[in-house]
């Protein structure tokens, strides 16, 4: 049965574990110390409710480690991060958790309070927060900064270094789902109408976006063997992604649905005959220099095309045509928009997005489908308006 005892401002909690193999006594011990403003009662309650926790822990066979956070935070990284995430995440978190050790990584993992890892997930809301620009993070960036730690956490339980994930009582403020930026239908027109004198490599990628609202990662992944000309369909089936240490890969696609086919006009059809067209062309011109990928979208040798090159063009060509510009995702924002307002349902919509389920659709495109479910009365009243005109 577990004990505790007062020790200055502290409270020491002990756990019999039976004996060793000499017949010795074993005690796990563990340090609880009470919040600031707590009463006597609160103190009381809380002391004995750890010492139960402490005790459970100890039954299923916890053995407190003494470890720092950023210690095991590469340990973290090392046995499951690597094997499990995709490289752009990992790559991301392993460059965020420099940030975290900043702030806790000197600690001890069974000293961090959830109080601490609250203060530093505030800190992230303050002016400078943001080394590029000055600015406090985002909701979202906080966000994963704050699962980093509980990833963490969550695996130090597992491995029986801590008894629970302080984590779960910190809290974010909500994420308010702006309204996306995105071209007016006569902004979009402007656009491709623009669009129609530039080169064929830029005309096919930026009407195939608005006609696909495939990803930037989905587009430059597309192979010709994921082209079907003769039914007019085109199938999602990898990403092409870059980071600093590997460069341009090819990566799975973001989940298992992103997996998708759609079918395209003739149009697209057309405009994709005439970039092979061209990039055969360019494959004769560089001969054994050509570097033979099967990508649609490549550089000038054959080579896949680096992801930052079509955002840079489309930059500079909103610049000089006068037209706003809202960065590469503003087209899928575009193609899921003109679906929902064209009375194709949340699921279809969901499904052509390649999203996870539709839940993330519905969060994502919350402004859209309540404009589109506004216009619900109007149709029942102009129906009804044409009954009565009927009835007459």
């Amino acid at each position: 049965m577990a004990s505790y005892y007062k020790r200055g401002n502290s409270y020491v909690i002990r756990v019999s574990c039976g004996c060793d193999a000499k017949g010795k006594q074993v005690y796990q011990s563990m340090t609880w110390k009470p919040e600031e403003g707590m009463t006597a009662k609160q103190i009381e309650k809380e002391v004995n409710r750890q010492a139960v926790l402490f005790e459970e822990s100890c039954k299923h066979g916890f053995q407190k480690k003494v470890v720092k956070f950023e210690v095991f935070c590469e340990e973290w990284f090392e046995d499951y991060a690597k094997q499990n995430l995709r490289h752009t995440t990992y790559t991301y978190l392993y460059h965020q958790r420099l940030r975290v050790n900043k702030a806790i990584g000197h600690l001890r993992m069974d000293k961090i309070t959830a109080r601490q890892i609250q203060a530093f997930i505030n800190s992230l809301f303050k002016e400078g927060a943001n080394e590029r620009n000055g600015k406090p993070l985002s909701v979202k960036s906080a966000r994963h900064i704050l699962n980093l730690i509980s990833d963490v956490f969550g695996y130090a339980v597992k491995m029986g270094v801590v008894s629970d994930n302080p984590c779960s009582k910190v809290s974010l403020p909500k994420i308010e789902h702006k309204e996306k930026q995105i071209y007016t239908p006569e902004e979009a027109a402007r656009f491709l109408e623009l669009l129609n004198d530039e080169h064929i490599k830029y005309r096919a990628f930026f009407n195939l976006a608005i006609y696909s609202g495939f990803r930037r990662g989905e587009m430059l992944g597309l192979e010709w063997k994921d082209v079907d000309f003769e039914n007019g369909i085109i199938s999602v089936r990898r990403t092409s992604c870059y980071t600093v240490d590997r460069g341009v890969y090819t990566d799975t696609t973001k989940t298992r649905t992103s997996q998708r086919t759609l079918k395209f006009p003739k149009y697209i059809m057309d405009l994709l005959k005439e970039l092979r067209e061209y990039q055969d062309s360019e494959a004769l011109k560089w001969g054994d220099k050509w570097v033979e990928t099967d990508r649609l979208f490549t550089k000038d040798n054959g080579e896949p095309q680096h992801p930052n090159t079509t955002y840079t063009w489309l930059k500079r060509f909103c610049e000089k045509n006068d037209l706003p510009f809202y960065g590469l995702h503003t087209y899928r924002h575009l193609f899921a928009t003109l679906l929902v307002n064209g009375g194709v349902d949340i699921v279809t919509v969901s499904g052509a997005l390649g999203h996870s389920n539709v839940t993330t659709t519905s969060n994502i495109y919350c402004h859209i489908l309540e404009t589109a479910r506004a216009k619900v009365t109007d149709v029942i009243a102009d129906a009804l308006n044409l009954a009565d005109k009927r009835g007459a």
